[in-house]
């Protein structure tokens, strides 16, 4: 007998949703009683009440809200949220280092920490406070200078055979020229690269197209974070404002999130597996310096440390997989982008790249040599980051310091910003760097000698491409 599927009928959800607009209500009268308030902030009107600005940030060109809005109001601003919420969007590199150097004040909205728990399990993009604390610790040591060198030789045999797949291709095809996939051929490239040098595992996705952890990931994450409609981004919002129990039980039965489900039991099968040869490996003495072997060992220690139970080491590998694929092949493909649009820039890239192994007398690259080709590090990240922007929550009332002073609507200038608990904090990693205090009136566009002539603005705040990890 066929058996249905447990899945929160529209009234159900209707019911919820509700519930979610009710809790809000509270928070705002909350805010107001507390005499805590963004509103006067300046930023953009409202789309409309449901939504506020919620459609034209989630829904337009990633990050083109950011800039259009930066331009306008500064680097400080507030939007609307879902039915009159306010919230706080930053690209001020004073209010980001506050945001990140806070501890744990601003936290994961339930939301968002239930996705990451359905897509990668209780790792670090769920945890918060000590579990979070804890897992970092744990994780840290297989990520260091040392053991990201020893990966060297695996990065440079995957950009090799990629190169000699490419070669394969016949020019005849389009006129004399080879059309290209190269965002498909960068996440094949980086899988495979992650599966030698976090596993010790070959994955063959550049022989085999049809990868078929490499395609659930590529499915999920167009469906879980491609262009929304304006009716998911009204549910997903309302969701923060219900229990977790309830949001976990609709991530978990939904028939919406069945692909994100698909794959992780898809990650779970190949990690349980990675894992199980992995441990039998190490028993007998015969492991690698991999992530995941230097992970085992870390939590095999028998003195006092950190550890991880056997789900969060399931978790931790399946972060290393999806965080480090969709990132790693996005921003290669946005650089190769823009060399392709820059033929100058091109020129001078290879020019220190084919020049190093000759100026270290030897024939092939060494991870010192990197440390020793400042054009092939400029731009690349800052231009056309992966991620666009971070989203928090406060978890107390708070102070936030700004750079330079904001005059609000009603004409006061100031300094800090009073954050009410609760209250839903942008984090705009496009806008921070695309801001043109720090990075010139050219800051929109790809030029890597700024990094070189001494161009750009210095700040006070210790804040660069990872300053919020």
């Amino acid at each position: 007998m066929a058996t249905s599927r447990l899945v929160p009928s529209n009234q159900l959800l209707s019911c919820l949703l509700s519930l979610s607009a009710a809790a809000l209500a509270c928070v705002l009268l909350y805010r107001r009683w507390k005499r805590i308030s963004i509103d006067q902030l300046p930023g953009p009107q409202p789309q409309s009440f449901l939504l506020g600005n919620l459609g034209q940030f989630y829904r337009g060109e990633a990050a083109g809200a950011d800039f259009a809005w930066q331009q306008e109001f500064g680097h400080v601003l507030r939007i609307k949220g879902a039915i009159g919420e306010d919230c706080l969007l930053l690209s001020d590199p004073k209010a980001i280092h506050h945001v990140h150097h806070s501890g744990y004040t601003y936290q994961k909205q339930t939301m968002r920490r239930e996705l990451a728990r359905l897509l990668l399990g209780k790792g670090t993009p769920w945890a918060e406070a000590e579990d979070h604390k804890r897992q970092r610790k744990v994780m840290s040591p297989a990520f260091g200078s040392t053991e990201t060198k020893a990966l060297f030789p695996i990065i440079f045999e995957a950009a090799e055979l990629l190169c000699s797949k490419w070669n394969q291709l016949d020019p005849l095809q389009n006129q004399g020229s080879a059309v290209v996939d190269v965002y498909s051929w960068m996440c094949r490239t980086t899988i495979d690269t992650i599966g030698l040098a976090a596993f010790g595992y070959r994955f063959h996705a550049l022989e085999e197209k049809d990868n078929a952890l490499r395609q659930a990931y590529a499915r999920t994450f167009s469906k879980s974070f491609g262009n929304p409609s304006k009716c998911t981004i009204f549910k997903q919002n309302m969701l923060q404002y219900l229990p977790v129990p309830v949001v976990s039980f609709i991530f978990n039965h939904s028939a919406s999130f069945d692909q994100a489900r698909e794959t992780k039991r898809i990650a779970t099968q190949v990690s349980e597996e990675l894992l199980r040869t992995k441990s039998s490996e190490l028993r007998i003495g015969s492991g690698a310096r991999d992530i995941l072997s230097l992970l085992i060992k870390a939590n095999m220690d028998t003195g006092g440390g950190p550890k991880l139970d056997h789900d969060e080491m399931l978790a931790s590998m399946q972060v290393v997989i999806a965080a480090g694929l969709e990132t790693t092949a996005s921003t290669l493909t946005w650089t190769l982008f823009e060399l392709s649009r820059h033929p100058d820039v091109q020129a001078k890239l290879r020019n220190e790249i084919r020049g190093m192994p000759t100026a270290n007398g030897g024939g092939q690259f060494t991870p010192g040599d990197l440390e020793d080709m400042p054009y092939t590090h400029a731009e690349s990240l800052r231009l056309h980051p992966s991620i666009y922007y971070v989203l928090r929550q406060a978890a107390k009332d708070d102070i936030i310091p700004t750079s330079t002073p904001i005059t609000t609507r009603s004409g006061q200038v100031i300094n800090e910003i009073p954050v009410a608990k609760g209250t839903s904090v942008f984090v705009s990693i496009a806008g921070y760097n695309r801001n043109a205090s720090i990075f010139g009136d050219d800051s929109h566009s790809f030029n890597p000698e700024r990094w070189l002539d001494n161009s750009m603005a210095k700040t006070d705040t210790p804040l660069g491409l990872y300053g919020n990890l």
